[in-house]
């Protein structure tokens, strides 16, 4: 059984559009991006040096997709080579290109195409970015870790982790810690039913 990681970047008010730059994702007339850039800290960077450490396959959004496919075939970056080497399974309905090596357009439903991939044997499926793919997990309750960098500002609108039709469900907590940007690194667990109750007293 495969284990589905989502590595997030969010604002406190729960923002995941564009973190990267200005016009990663504009869609929406999202004009805010870039936001992580001037809290994005060595702690940061060698937390996420530690997660894309090792093997693993990645599980896309197609404008993901784009905009990995037009950077790290390119790149020279740390990790490069890692997510170049993992297969690429991409969600979309339209043709991928093939010019990005072991790239794999999702077949059929895309729920059942996911629970197939997990069901199957491999390493870890990392999804990055991919905000509507993640609605989807959430949704149908695929995602099996959360892997958060909770950043120190708010915005105010454009695309949520958490949206409408997310899961009812629990999570546990693994660790957490600050970088000296203010950036919360939290890493979550799916854990079972939520653990409700009532703190009112009954008469």
């Amino acid at each position: 059984m495969r284990k589905i990681n989502v590595l997030t970047f969010v604002t406190m008010d729960g923002i995941m559009q564009a973190p990267g730059g200005p016009e990663e994702d504009t869609s929406g007339a999202f004009r805010h991006g870039g936001w992580s850039v001037g809290y994005f800290d060595d702690v940061v960077g060698q937390e996420m040096a530690q997660e894309m450490g090792h093997g693993f396959d990645m599980l896309l959004g197609r404008r993901t997709y784009d905009i990995f496919a037009s950077y790290w075939p390119h790149a020279s970056d740390p990790g490069a080579d890692l997510i170049n080497k993992a297969t690429k399974y991409v969600a979309t309905h339209r043709p991928v290109p093939r010019d990005w090596g072991n790239t794999v357009r999702l077949e059929g439903d895309v729920v059942d195409a996911i629970r197939k991939l997990k069901e199957g044997s491999g390493p870890e499926l990392q999804v990055h970015g991919s905000g509507t793919l993640i609605q989807t997990l959430l949704k149908h309750d695929l995602v099996d870790e959360l892997w958060l960098k909770i950043f120190p500002v708010t915005i105010g609108a454009g695309r949520r982790l958490f949206a409408e039709g997310t899961a009812y469900a629990g999570f546990t907590l693994l660790g957490s810690s600050a970088s000296p940007s203010g950036v919360i690194i939290a890493k979550y667990r799916r854990a079972g039913d939520v653990k409700s109750g009532s703190f009112l007293q009954p008469k």
